[in-house]
């Protein structure tokens, strides 16, 4: 029996004591204590068959640590995936290389180590692979904070036409990702709470029909057409004196049809026609 067919049940029995293992979507996911590591990425090469390996990286879950993962695949005998994790907490964020097994962990452990911290023992060169030299932290942790959004002004921090003085402003938003001053960095504690936002003002005369408190006054009910209260009605234009401005004539009824005109008497001084008989009278 292979080692994929004893797990996930087996898993202790082949990645030994501590290991455990799940299987979801094709997956076999085996988690395995730290200093257990290294053996069981032998394991999986030697034992499993999984000569390929894929990628290493980690995901940083805040009250937990940070869990470190490698993708290996087997490709003899059908297609085998596993993924072996471990967790190292965050104050102590140090793990042995995988160099040792796999030769392509090279670089996947230095991203790792620029974006997470996560220093692996025994690796070869943890030089900079991807963030300039003079980069400070390391920007896929929870608690990393961009000093970009910090320093460049957020929009949403002023309404246009608002003044930088005077007057009461809307409550001020935090860009994404950025916690409250005073709840974190070198000011905790130590600014003053945000004032609160005042009421809104009486209307003014104070009358009968001025909006109370905190209201707003109704809408007019005037329509789009009739335009505002301050708008009159347009005039109407006089009519046009120019010939190329007047209305068309409707077209006149068409003629009667002429009748064909009436046979006439001869005059007297024409001679008479002759009848049918061709005599005269």
């Amino acid at each position: 029996m292979s080692g994929f067919e004893r797990l996930p049940e087996g898993a202790a029995e082949v990645f030994g004591e501590g290991a455990t293992a799940e299987e979801a979507y094709g997956l076999l996911t085996v988690d395995v204590p730290p200093d257990g590591w290294v053996a069981a990425l032998t394991t999986a090469r030697d034992v499993l068959g999984c000569t390929f390996f894929d990628w290493l990286s980690a995901v940083d879950e805040p009250g937990t640590g940070f869990q470190v993962c490698a993708h290996v695949v087997r490709l003899d005998g059908g297609v085998g995936r596993l993924l072996v994790r471990t967790t190292v907490p965050h104050e102590a964020a140090e793990l042995a290389t995988a160099t040792g097994v796999y030769g392509g962990a090279d670089w996947h452990e230095r991203e790792t180590h620029e974006m997470f911290g996560i220093a692996f023992t025994g690796h070869p060169g943890m030089a900079p692979l991807l963030l300039p030299d003079e980069f400070e932290g390391h920007p896929l942790r929870k608690d990393f904070v961009l000093a970009a959004r910090v320093v460049k002004a957020w929009p949403g921090a002023k309404e246009p036409g608002e003044s930088h003085d005077g007057g009461p402003k809307r409550r001020q938003m935090q860009p994404p990702g950025v916690p409250d001053p005073n709840d974190w960095g070198p000011m905790k504690g130590q600014l003053p709470p945000a004032p609160a936002r005042p009421a809104r003002r009486a209307g003014a005369g104070g009358g009968a029909g001025a909006a109370g408190a905190g209201e707003r006054p109704a809408r007019r009910t005037r329509g789009a057409s009739e335009g505002s209260a301050s708008q009159t009605p347009p005039r109407r234009a006089a009519a046009p004196d120019a010939p190329w401005q007047k209305p068309a004539r409707p077209p006149a009824a068409p003629a009667p049809e002429e009748q064909p005109p009436a046979e006439q008497p001869p005059a007297p001084d024409e001679p008479p026609t002759d009848d049918e008989g061709g005599r005269t009278p």
